[in-house]
């Protein structure tokens, strides 16, 4: 792979508790989920998709790079200062962690952090569709996609089901993780963890040792690049069920995405691999919810991979995609505009927030009087 390797991360054991661990604490106490640290700026949150000030003191350069630096190892500083950006995980708590991103901006130090739930919550908790476990249940084999930008839950979604599977099948589950996210405990499978830089060196020696290490069920993080797609399709067309994420807005983008990432001369035989192994593309927005309970609430595309789907991929007409998953309410599909119905006439958003992420606003408009076309 062209990317440039992040160094093997190890645990730096301090004898006091890192001063920074006070900004992360503060982020948990908040309920949010990103923090930012700036030089000339004071601790700022994400909570509830916007990011507001706190009363922290203001970041001078020295200050930022003594709390970032504390908590780095003699590799990863080396990596920082050689290529500008580090990605690592941190952890308060077994309970709190975080995804951090320290990078180099006009020559200065600056830290974004996206705080990891550990707890994995339930198909219920997450407001997603009834279709969403069904996929998980019927699931043996095969290729699942969860795509959407980035900050939509495609994370959460994916750990739900692989935690579903986790508590009612006795399978093995790998998932290869950069950092990881949840932590799986052993219920009826045995899930095996494999963090990029502490447990493997990259995504590309995690991919080749899978076939030795008697999977079932396999994570591999974001799909981006093309050895992981083809590591992917490789492990679903022997007979393993495999999870994959992806930045894209639905999922006829997903596959184009996929696709897109082999030379020309290639992509006819991906087109008839990809039909054969897929399984599902579940697409996500996450929209500000009306309840207190419940601040965001996805709303859901699920492109259930039929025989008539399959055939649309294999011919290169996939953008006939979106007229199959209107009619195919009875195979588990949904589409945003019914989902985003859903969230209306439910209350769980409100009518501003739903037109305004509608792919259709007057498609959405007649929906809700009841009318919807079908073709």
């Amino acid at each position: 792979m062209s990317e440039k390797k992040q160094p093997i991360d190890s645990q730096v054991h301090l004898e006091v508790e890192p001063e920074i661990n006070r900004y992360f604490k503060a982020a948990i106490k908040a309920q949010a989920s990103d923090l930012h640290l700036k030089v000339g700026h004071s601790l700022k949150l994400r909570v509830n998709k916007d990011i507001k000030d706190t009363t922290a003191e203001v970041m001078t350069e020295e200050r930022i790079e003594k709390l970032v630096f504390e908590i780095l190892n003699d590799k990863q500083k080396q990596f920082l200062l050689e290529n500008g950006s580090l990605d690592f995980a941190y952890e308060i708590s077994q309970s709190d962690r975080f995804r951090v991103n320290v990078f180099r901006q006009r020559s200065k130090i600056s830290l974004s952090a996206r705080r990891i739930v550990s707890a994995i919550p339930p198909f219920e908790s997450l407001h997603l569709p009834p279709a969403i476990e069904t996929i998980a249940d019927k699931s043996h084999e095969g290729l699942i996609l969860v795509g959407g930008p980035g900050g939509c839950g495609k994370s959460t979604t994916i750990a739900s089901m692989i935690n579903h599977i986790n508590n009612t099948r006795p399978c093995h589950i790998i998932t290869i993780e950069d950092p990881l996210e949840f932590i799986y405990v052993d219920k009826k499978a045995i899930v095996s963890q494999r963090e990029i830089g502490l447990d493997v060196r990259d995504y590309e020696d995690a991919l080749k040792s899978l076939k030795r290490q008697d999977p079932d069920v396999v994570l591999i993080g974001e799909l981006q690049e093309k050895e992981t797609v083809t590591a992917a399709i490789r492990a679903a067309e022997t007979g393993k069920l495999v999870f994959g994420t992806l930045n894209a807005a639905n999922g006829i983008q997903a596959i184009q995405r996929l696709i897109d990432l082999f030379p020309q001369e290639e992509r006819s035989l991906v087109r008839q691999t990809l039909a054969n192994v897929l399984r599902a593309v579940i697409s996500q927005m996450l929209l500000s919810g009306s309840k207190k309970t419940t601040p965001r609430v996805p709303a859901v595309e699920i492109l259930i991979a039929t025989p008539v789907v399959r055939n649309l991929i294999a011919d290169g007409h996939e953008n006939e995609v979106s007229g199959i998953i209107k009619t195919g309410e009875s195979d588990g599909m949904l589409d945003f505009i019914e989902s985003l119905r859903g969230l209306v006439e439910g209350d769980w958003i409100d009518l501003k927030t739903a037109l305004q992420y509608a792919p259709n606003v007057e498609e959405l408009k007649m929906a809700l009087k009841g009318i919807r076309s079908r073709g």
